[in-house]
C-alpha cells in the first residue's frame, strides 16, 4: 500500500512475489475445512481463510487471493473485494513489525501526527513507509476502536495506547533490540465498565 499523506491505496503488485510454493499443506487444508464448517456458505468464510493465508504466506498477493478463491470455490474478485476493504489484510510485503497508527478524530486530536513524525524519525522510515533496515513498516490507518485511550497504535496484533514519546522509546527500542516489550493494553483495566448492582 502506498501512503500519499491522505489515503492508502493498492499499487501495482507485479514486482512482488512470494517465495516458495503457493499451495496448502494437508494441515492447512484440514484447518480450512474446519473454518468452512463454521459458516453457512463459502463466501462467509472468506475473512478467516484470508487471515489463515496471511499468517502462512506473510501477505496477500493476488496469487494468494486466487488460491483462497479456488479453495472456497469463489471468483477471485469476491476475495479481492474483501481483502482490499480491510486494513488488517496486508496487500504487500511489510517489515517484521507492522506499525499502524490510528489517525481518526480522537487520535488526531490527541497527537497522532506527532506520533507518526516521531516514529518516522526514530526508525528512519522512508516515504514508502518502510525503514531502511526493512524491519519496520509504518502506516496511518482508520479507527482501531480505542478512542478513549488516544493516541494509539497497533504493532502486528498488539495495541499500545495513551502514547507518549517515553512510551514510544520504550516500545521501539525494544523492537529494535529484540528486548521484552511493555504489555500491550495495560490501560484496559482503567476503561473496563463494571455495572453497579
Amino acid at each position: 500500500m502506498s501512503h500519499d499523506g491522505k489515503s492508502i491505496h493498492l499499487r501495482d503488485m507485479s514486482a512482488f512475489a512470494i517465495e516458495g510454493p503457493l499451495e496448502w499443506t494437508d494441515q492447512d487444508r484440514a484447518q480450512i475445512e474446519q473454518i468452512r464448517g463454521r459458516y453457512p456458505t463459502s463466501r462467509a468464510a472468506i475473512m478467516p481463510v484470508l487471515w489463515h493465508a496471511q499468517r502462512k504466506f506473510g501477505w496477500l498477493s493476488f496469487d494468494v487471493m486466487r488460491l483462497v478463491a479456488e479453495t472456497l470455490g469463489l471468483h477471485p474478485s469476491e476475495v479481492l473485494e474483501v481483502a482490499s476493504f480491510y486494513t488488517m489484510f496486508k496487500k504487500e510485503p511489510t517489515g517484521r513489525y507492522l506499525i499502524q497508527v490510528c489517525h481518526t478524530l480522537s487520535c488526531a486530536l490527541n497527537g497522532a501526527d506527532r506520533v507518526v513524525e516521531y516514529i518516522t524519525q526514530k526508525l528512519d522510515i522512508g516515504e514508502d513507509g518502510h525503514s531502511a533496515c526493512g524491519r519496520f513498516t509504518l502506516m496511518r490507518v482508520e479507527c482501531l476502536a480505542a478512542c478513549g485511550s488516544a493516541p494509539m497504535m497497533q504493532i502486528n496484533d498488539d495495541f499500545y495506547e495513551l502514547l507518549t514519546e517515553a512510551k514510544l522509546d520504550q516500545i521501539l527500542d525494544g523492537l529494535s533490540n529484540d528486548k521484552p516489550l511493555p504489555l500491550p493494553r495495560p490501560e484496559v483495566d482503567q476503561w473496563t465498565y463494571t455495572p453497579v448492582s
